[in-house]
């Protein structure tokens, strides 16, 4: 019984259930979910160009058995066991294949999308702050139009404050 009245063991189930909710939160988030789903899908993808080029592309490429490049003559023994090109050569061309197709469907779209949600530069500044009275007036004012204060010369275009 002097267990359950301690104050630390009365707390613990509030405290699993706050880290419940808390993994639970972690979890559904969009997030964990999309990244989840990526893994799974590009997973799939991967096995899917490796089929496409084991049984599309290899059997275009001439080689000296049937197999195509999987069975590609030129093995290299190695301490007991043997080192296989071929195989070596589908699994280049199956890289090459994913980094391709990554590259035109999902980079450069997902760039292109990008580009056009960038905010666009201003341009040089067309205006200034009067230091006086912190009003708008033209770069090339030497007057402020609001508290007609005798204004510093204007500075570089480059230097100056955009608005």
């Amino acid at each position: 019984m002097n267990t359950w009245n301690n104050i630390t063991s009365s707390r613990a189930g509030k405290r699993a259930m706050s880290t419940v909710d808390e993994f639970k939160t972690f979890i559904l988030r969009g997030n964990v979910v999309d990244l989840a789903v990526g893994i799974v899908i590009g997973a799939a993808f991967g096995g899917l160009v490796q089929a496409l080029v084991k049984d599309m592309i290899t059997p275009l490429i001439p080689a000296p058995s049937k197999s195509g490049l999987s069975g590609f003559a030129p093995t290299i023994p190695v301490i007991g066991t043997q080192l296989f090109i071929g195989d070596f050569i589908n699994t280049i061309i199956s890289f090459l294949i994913l980094a391709l197709v990554i590259f035109f469907f999902v980079v450069k779209p997902v760039n292109a999308l990008m580009a056009r949600y960038k905010p666009k530069d201003a341009g040089p500044a067309t205006t200034r702050e009067c230091p006086f009275c912190l009003s708008t007036v033209p770069i090339k004012a030497t007057r402020c139009a609001y508290c007609t204060s005798q204004l510093p010369p204007a500075e570089e275009p480059a230097a100056a404050a955009r608005t």
